[in-house]
């Protein structure tokens, strides 16, 4: 009787709420998200420019934005930081500093990261301030006071939490100019709303609403920002202490070790580099397979490289070192060179620049990926597998089934190649997810409406994730290595491949710093098992050149040169053994967000007992 009683006091409980929360739908995943359509009458550079184009597209996206925050149950964090992180920038634009400082409340307590909840909203909460403080007086008061609030704020918190985050904020200004700030507008997004009839997707309406920002706000105060974080860095020069020297281990070059073939899944490697630690066929070649960037069979370990490329190759890799530089906030010719190359962009000259960039990353990867992978050990043999990476803004190729399909072989064919040639451990530092996918349709303009995207890149996301789980299950006994992802969310909930895949095989890695602090831009999630030094970890590129550089990209395959190190030591050890080693032996941090790779420990758990 009671429990009836019970039971049909719940009933009436629920049929007491309100509708829409009995209808809210949960968000599993990225994808699950609704989408919306926005018809603009004027171009986007006029919309970003012009107040009252801007307003009336804002009022749309805002009425759009509240309703997802308000119909969909959503637990993932990085979500709802940029849905009321966007909602905050309107306010602010709109002339509601009241309401713009609530959303950077809110955006503030949604924070993961240390360095990120400490810095969230600083330089916005600082203008905002210096705006309500100076009303009516001139432009050097106004700056004045925004650069002596940024200071202030900066001088109240840890430095080795924040260090790295103000450097990156540093040479993210410096290299800041109108060309960077409405060329992805100017190139990209306008062509592609021309083809869809005036028509722009909530996918890319975030664009909108940053450059507008960019554009009023912060280009203003350029001189200003740098000052301040430049200020903040010198009167704090302390160097981070590096943890990870006194955990590394260099094998010997002679003992009781077996080689190890170590495949590089990437965008190619300088063999040239490596002598006797590559992998050579029975005609003395390094073993290679490739694929271009269509799916077809391909030839060479490294990108071949366009002919007026090849003769900027000496300014490309001077300008990946300025900007390494600038990250690092070394003051270095290089960095000069990069802060003055494309802080004087023209806007017809956006686009070669900003592909020539991403092309000269890329066909630099594959080495720097490489040399970090088989560092201190003498008996890595390289294997080489070479992707393509498109480098052009808008997407070549386009998504299609026939590419989908292509590119499903093309997965199988490369794991049964690196399996055939004997591979123990795989390094794959790239990544890809669904979103990408619907992004791409649209800048191709394939699809009428953003519903017949999301379908269709659901299908093409997942012939690619199952064809990859298939391959990577196929080789049991290779260990496959990947970088959790640089977009500072959750590799899961965004379904990243292949850092969201779950096998026995296959081990997801994040990135910190030297001093083991949680890289900004690691992504995380419950695939990410352990985690490496991914801040400006030096290497080489073709040709010979070390630089440092950041990314998931570079704590990957300090994992994978663990893993192989330990293979070199006990042969034995199959991927599971592997995996149950090198996390058992790292050292999980007091906030449990970072486990720390030791492979001093976890080589000496692997070495067989005597």
């Amino acid at each position: 009787m009671i429990a009836r009683i019970l039971t049909a006091a719940l009933a009436l409980a629920l049929l007491a709420l309100p509708a829409a929360a009995q209808q809210k739908k949960r968000i599993e995943k990225a994808a699950d998200l609704p989408r919306f359509a926005y018809k603009l009458d004027a171009s986007l550079e006029q919309t970003v420019r012009d107040p009252a184009q801007f307003a009336t597209f804002a009022k749309q996206f805002r009425r759009d934005t509240e309703s997802v925050l308000a119909d969909y149950e959503i637990e993932d964090k990085a979500t709802l930081r940029q849905l009321i992180g966007s909602l905050a920038l309107l306010d602010y634009l709109e002339g509601k500093p009241e309401a713009a400082l609530a959303g950077l409340a809110k955006v503030k307590a949604l924070q993961e990261k240390p360095a990120d909840k400490l810095l969230s909203g600083m330089q916005l909460g600082a203008i905002i301030a210096a705006q309500k403080q100076t009303a009516g007086r001139d432009a050097a008061a106004y700056a004045d006071d925004v650069a002596r609030r940024i200071a202030s704020a900066l001088e109240a918190m840890p430095f080795p939490v924040v260090a790295n985050d103000v450097r990156e904020q540093k040479a993210g200004t410096e290299i800041m100019s109108e060309s960077l700030a409405l060329g992805y507008l100017r190139e990209v997004l306008q062509p592609t709303v021309d083809k869809a009839g005036g028509v722009l997707s909530s996918e890319f309406a975030p664009v909108l609403v940053g450059a507008r920002y960019r554009l009023t706000t912060v280009l203003p105060l350029k001189p200003t920002l740098v000052a301040a974080y430049a200020g903040y860095l010198a009167r704090h020069t302390v160097v981070k202490p590096d943890i990870w020297a006194a955990r590394d281990v260099e094998l010997p070059a002679t003992g009781p070790y077996a080689p190890v073939v170590v495949g590089i899944w990437d965008s190619g490697t300088d063999t040239s580099l490596f002598k006797g630690r590559v992998l050579l066929d029975k005609a003395g070649r390094p073993e290679v397979i490739a694929f271009d960037k269509y799916s077809n069979p391909a030839s060479g370990e490294l990108q071949p490289l366009p002919d007026a490329a090849k003769a900027r190759l000496p300014a490309m890799k001077a300008h990946a070192k300025g900007f390494s530089d600038l990250q690092s906030n070394i003051d270095s010719p290089q960095a000069a060179e990069v802060k003055r190359y494309l802080s004087a962009l023209a806007p017809d000259e956006y686009k070669a620049a900003i592909e020539e960039l991403r092309l000269a990353g890329n066909y630099m990867h594959g080495t720097h990926v490489a040399g970090i992978a088989v560092a201190g050990n003498p008996y890595a043999r390289i294997v080489v597998a070479r992707m393509e990476y498109g480098h052009t803004l808008k997407p070549d190729p386009c998504p299609s089934m026939e590419l989908a399909q292509r590119d499903a072989k093309a997965m199988q064919a490369y794991v049964d190649f690196l399996k055939g040639n004997g591979a123990r451990v795989v390094n794959m530092s790239w990544g890809g997810d669904v979103s990408s996918y619907e992004s791409d349709l649209e800048l191709c303009g394939i699809g009428k409406t953003p519903e017949e995207r999301k379908a269709l890149a659901r299908t093409y996301y997942d012939i690619s994730r199952n064809a990859l789980t298939k391959a990577f299950a196929s080789a049991p006994e290779i260990l496959f290595v990947t970088a959790a992802g640089n977009s500072n969310s959750d590799a899961s909930f965004d379904e990243s491949v292949p850092a969201s895949i779950v096998l026995p095989n296959l081990l997801t890695v994040g990135a910190v710093d030297q001093a083991g602090d949680e890289a900004s831009f690691t992504s995380y999630g419950p695939t990410v098992k352990v985690h490496a030094n991914g801040y400006q970890v030096e290497s080489t590129i073709p040709g010979g050149e070390r630089i440092a550089e950041s990314g998931t990209s570079m704590a990957a395959p300090q994992v994978t040169g663990l893993a192989a190190k330990m293979l070199a030591v006990n042969p034995k050890l199959q991927p599971a053994d592997l995996i149950r080693i090198i996390v058992a032996t790292a050292d999980k941090t007091p906030d449990g967000r970072r486990v720390l790779i030791n492979p001093k420990k976890a080589i000496a758990a692997a070495t067989p007992r005597t």
